[in-house]
């Protein structure tokens, strides 16, 4: 698979299989995806790795909260701005009514959109989680490293065969995380991300993009 085919084939996944994915492919992709450039090469990413009876312990407690209604974690960053302008709102509108049309789920329906949803904290069946954090030290422009980073992950990924499904939806349960990995204080959960194989038997529409008039600007 070259860049083209990886960078076109890559979304977001949200119906995996329990296959096994082997340790040594993921090394493999770890070990090319630390090339990823950073400012300076701070390199600002920790990434943690969960698989088999951690990630199923996990699982089993974020369903917990789930049945329970226990609320979210008090936020460490904003997903969103508090206000979304044109056309990012339109936007975000149009992605959650593709995604929720595809489960036949009205936009009235409330309680399906949150049923649906929940299948975040069940990693939509996939073996295995990545946790990615950030010093919370680092500024604006390490973040943007770590999102560099992830994508150089998930186009590895794609090269492998695999899909994945990046989550900030896990630091809303971020102390959950934290009781199965026990990462530093001076970290903050970014994000967590599924990666499998896919669900083929699932409906998995991709999501559009706007034209590139709306967001290149040639100057010549």
């Amino acid at each position: 698979m070259d860049v083209y085919e990886a960078v076109a084939s890559r979304q977001a996944m949200r119906a995996f299989t329990d296959r096994h994915v082997p340790d040594e492919v993921l090394e493999r992709v770890l070990l090319a995806a630390a090339w990823a450039p950073s400012a300076s090469n701070l390199q600002p990413w920790h990434l943690y790795v969960l698989t088999g009876e951690p990630l199923a312990t996990l699982k089993n407690r974020a369903g917990e909260r789930v049945a329970s209604g226990d609320p979210w974690d008090e936020p460490e960053y904003e997903q969103y701005p508090p206000v979304l302008e044109s056309p990012y709102r339109e936007r975000r509108s149009a992605f959650g009514e593709q995604r929720y049309g595809a489960l036949g789920i009205p936009r009235e329906d409330l309680e399906a959109r949150q049923r649906a949803a929940a299948a975040n904290w069940d990693c939509f069946g996939a073996p295995v989680a990545l946790f990615c954090y950030i010093d919370r030290d680092m500024g604006r422009p390490q973040w943007s490293d770590v999102g560099m980073y992830l994508q150089t992950v998930m186009l590895l990924l794609r090269a492998e065969g695999l899909h994945s499904c990046a989550q900030m939806a896990w630091a809303k349960y971020r102390k959950t995380v934290a009781e199965v990995l026990s990462p530093p204080d001076e970290l903050i959960l970014f994000c967590g991300m599924s990666v499998g194989f896919e669900d083929i038997t699932a409906r998995s529409p991709r999501t559009g993009r706007a034209p590139l008039s709306e967001t290149v600007t040639y100057v010549r």
